[in-house]
């Protein structure tokens, strides 16, 4: 197949083809007219959508995923919520089996259960203390890509050392940690920071935090770019000092569906105007990856740089080789968008969906 109009390459917006079946063959530069062509969005944090939750088993797995794949999300973590272990384990299972009937599904992004009772923000209320027997079952269920935990609370290091040695993304997330805590973890073997800002000890100029260290000393993290998690401010003083910054939805159930009620793990939160909400506490967003790159977009990051970070970084961040660029040898995972960056066209390993 061959598709023409103003292509990312890895050198930059190009006008030409891209010629493609299962895998990219090639991109040729020409004086051609069309649609903007971008690789496929990566969303590594994405809880649900079309009122659908990933802790819902394979069905709603493959529902939210679907939706997801729809406004351009050609690879995405199935992201869990803090819960008990035995409904951990069941989600992990539902999640395993619905990979093999979605390729756009890449893995687990485990968010919680080893998480602070103290910045629980909207997770369910099933914190616990850093299990290795637990985290052993729950490898052994399913492919988990990126581990989000707390770094203070009893044994976390050992576990960051644990997942750090098997290739898991370990990341810092609904934390209280303080700045000492949090490096320890960094040279530990962790890696991230989980919706950077959220959730996590801010900035403070005689305590920095989870925060100032990601600033400081970060490589990678990810930020939920909705423009209600951190303000737009916030998110390109994080552009200027974390090389890897890339960005995710944190969509949950809500996300594609009518204002009213939805589940979010245990809990039941509500989508009201932009937001979604526990009470009067932000629970994930109503956010697709296009939507993201619009918004980004409007917040004044070049299309070029919102897409890369949307795609390519992500990609690099779980060490995908053959995703996030459009180059030969590449997945032919595309999404064709048109002057106003809505979604035209979505192409997975080659075919339309």
């Amino acid at each position: 197949m061959t598709l023409e109009g103003t292509i990312l390459t890895p050198e930059g917006l190009r006008r030409g083809r891209v010629r493609f079946a299962e895998r990219i063959l090639a991109v040729e530069e020409a004086p051609v007219e069309g649609s903007y062509v971008l690789p496929g969005f990566l969303d590594l944090h994405v809880h649900g959508g079309l009122g659908r939750d990933f802790m819902e088993g394979k069905e709603a797995a493959l529902e939210a995923a679907r939706f997801h794949l729809r406004h351009g999300t050609t690879g995405l973590l199935a992201t869990t919520v803090t819960a008990p272990p035995e409904d951990l384990r069941r989600a992990l299972r539902g999640i395993a089996e619905a990979m093999g009937a979605c390729e756009a599904l890449l893995g687990v992004h485990l968010e919680g259960p080893f998480i602070s009772p103290k910045r629980l923000g909207a997770q369910p209320p099933f914190p616990q203390n850093p299990d290795p027997a637990l985290m052993e079952d729950l490898l052994a269920l399913a492919p988990v890509r990126v581990v989000t935990l707390a770094p203070e609370l009893p044994g976390a290091l050992e576990l960051v050392r644990l997942l750090a040695g098997r290739g898991v993304r370990v990341q810092m997330g609904h934390t209280a940690a303080g700045y000492l805590e949090a490096l320890a973890a960094l040279e530990a073997g962790a890696v991230g920071f989980t919706h950077l800002y959220n959730a996590m000890t801010p900035l403070h100029h005689r305590e920095p935090g989870v925060v100032g260290l990601a600033l400081e000393r970060g490589l990678w993290a990810e930020l939920i770019p909705d423009g209600l998690h951190v303000h737009p401010a916030a998110l390109r003083l994080a552009l200027k000092s974390i090389p890897g910054l890339y960005f995710v939805t944190d969509a949950v159930a809500a996300a594609g569906m009518p204002e009213g009620v939805y589940p979010l793990g245990a809990h039941r939160v509500e989508k009201r105007g932009l937001g979604v909400w526990l009470g009067e506490s932000l629970a994930g967003s109503t956010l697709t990856m296009d939507e993201a790159l619009r918004r980004l977009v409007g917040f004044g990051l070049p299309l070029e740089e919102a897409a890369r970070r949307l795609s390519a970084y992500p990609a690099r961040y779980l060490g995908l080789e053959d995703r996030g660029e459009i180059a030969p040898g590449k997945r032919a995972d595309l999404v064709v968008l048109d002057e106003d960056l809505r979604v035209e066209a979505v192409y997975l390993g080659g075919k339309r969906v």
